[in-house]
């Protein structure tokens, strides 16, 4: 029996997708086979989300799926045909037809062994959780759901099918998409789930790292990933495949205002997640406000402008770095005299730790770079609101954070979660007016890409030198000179660069140093 409202999701989804689900469901049912819509598609379709990818299961073999399709589709491919899987596009929408199957692993493997069924309740059963194991018989519409997993929908509860205990042992990933899905759904695991992840968390250890990674984000990008993650530490389940996170749990935070280190960082990624909404919700205004002017920037105003803020909706980047942001302490923690507790330099440690877990679990280097980095420049801020900031010092903060600046900005503030009042809104003013400095100053100078005012083949010409490594300790000088006193006109430029030089073992006798404009 279906609840009201679940009934109509499903049948205005199904109405939607007749052009696609009743011409295949008849391809099917004609030659004699079972097709079944199935798995987070039903269940995708029941919470009325979007289903840009629909799956199927059947009796069919993989080659007779091949061979019902290959007429029908926009186009197909077979990449998955070991597993029992044909994929393919059709009216826009990605199809994957997989035969009925079961699979396990063995004790000590990392990849599944395939066997191919030949009913759907078989195949349900070894599916993840009840909630992806209903099933829509097609052409005819019949809904399927032997394990109540529409009632576990409504009351936003993850089960398994079979026992949780069968089910981990025969896919232990399946405990990371327990939390991947509190993250996403926002569900809750019942006790049976739990106290099975609990008692098989040392399991996980013979999945793939690139699953686990790939998991891993899915649950970061979901909307409660603190939930998620804190179901992975409280399981055991974080020893194994996030050690340093599970590890804050031992440590006090500095100010004693939080319980621990470990609920400290939690609320840091709730914040980050609602600040970025926030920003994304700013960015947009800007580019609407950009377009309504309709007006082409000239090269004076572009030259000019700010730079463009970079970030994704969700954003795994600045969200694995607010969860990571204070690995660093376990191991930086010293105890003062008078009972103060210190972590000096918990931002350089950190980020090496999370370069190190990172690289375990097989993230690209460029994501690495970008987390690690955020992570090392988490702290850049404190002492702005106490002592103030030369324009030099606000250059450098944006030369610093470089693309990563809306991230870091995100970060600073969610890492705010003192419970005096007086204290977070003057940390919060002191963002505000650095943001605003920030701005006024990138209108001026063009912050997003600070560069010496003389390139390198004008330090050559200048100085009359060759290539080498003179030529990069100029550069930074004149880099280090644009930071501190901002953009310089040729003259000046110049004139800062011979006086450098003067100073330079390599500049010979006075009487040889360039007094006049270089020869070209």
């Amino acid at each position: 029996m279906f609840p009201a409202g679940a009934h109509t999701r499903l049948q205005d989804v199904l109405d939607t997708l007749d052009d696609v689900l009743g011409p295949l469901g008849r391809l099917f049912a004609d030659a004699g086979f079972e097709l079944a819509l199935v798995g987070g598609s039903v269940r995708d379709a029941l919470l009325g989300r979007d289903m840009p990818d629909l799956d199927f299961t059947t009796d069919a073999g993989p080659d007779e799926i091949e061979r019902l399709i290959k007429p029908w589709a926009d186009t197909h491919w077979d990449i998955g045909r070991k597993f029992g899987t044909i994929g393919m596009l059709k009216r826009g929408y990605q199809i994957e037809i997989t035969t009925y199957r079961a699979e396990k692993y063995d004790p000590d493997s990392r990849k599944p062994q395939v066997a191919f069924g030949d009913n759907l309740d078989d195949d349900l059963i070894r599916r993840d959780f009840t909630i992806g194991a209903m099933a829509v018989r097609l052409p005819g519409r019949v809904f399927v759901d032997p394990f109540n997993g529409l009632q576990d929908l409504e009351n936003k509860v993850i089960r398994t099918p079979a026992s949780a205990t069968m089910s981990f042992n025969d896919d232990p990933l399946r405990m990371m998409r327990a939390a991947r899905f509190t993250s996403q759904l926002g569900f809750t695991v019942s006790d049976e789930v739990k106290t099975a992840m609990t008692d098989m968390a040392e399991r996980i250890t013979i999945i793939s790292a690139e699953r686990v990674r790939d998991e891993l984000v899915k649950l970061m990008k979901g909307i409660d990933p603190a939930a998620g993650i804190d179901l992975l530490v409280s399981t055991g389940i974080a020893d194994h495949v996030l050690p340093e996170v599970a590890g804050l749990r031992l440590e006090r935070d500095e100010h004693h205002r939080h319980k621990d280190v470990y609920q400290h960082t939690l609320t840091v990624v709730r914040q980050a997640v609602d600040l970025e909404a926030a920003y994304m919700k700013r960015i947009h205004a800007a580019e609407e406000a950009k377009g309504a002017e309709g007006t082409e920037p000239t090269a004076a105003s572009s030259e000019s402008k700010a730079p463009e803020p970079v970030l994704s909706a969700p954003d795994f980047i600045v969200r694995f770095a607010a969860l990571m942001h204070d690995i660093g302490k376990p191991s930086t923690r010293r105890f003062e005299a008078g009972g103060a507790v210190t972590f000096y330099h918990h931002d350089v440690v950190g980020a090496k730790l999370t370069r190190k877990r990172m690289r375990a679990l097989h993230f690209d280097k460029d994501t690495i770079s970008k987390v690690s980095r955020l992570v090392e420049l988490h702290l850049r801020f404190y002492g702005y609101g106490d002592a103030g900031w030369s324009d030099s010092a606000v250059r450098r903060y944006v030369t610093d954070a470089g693309e990563l600046l809306t991230r870091l900005h995100i970060l600073t503030r969610a890492d705010v979660t003192t419970r005096n009042r007086k204290k977070a809104d003057r940390l919060a003013f002191a963002y505000d007016d650095l943001e605003e400095r920030i701005t006024r100053l990138a209108e001026r100078e063009r912050l997003d890409a600070i560069r010496p005012d003389l390139d390198g083949k004008q330090i050559m010409e200048i100085l009359q030198i060759a290539p080498g490594p003179v030529v990069g300790r100029a550069y930074r000088f004149l880099l280090e000179t644009r930071m501190e006193q901002g953009p310089l006109d040729a003259e000046a430029a110049r004139a800062a660069l011979l006086d450098w030089w003067s100073q330079q073992p390599e500049s010979g006798a006075a009487e040889n140093q360039p007094t006049g404009p270089a020869s070209h």
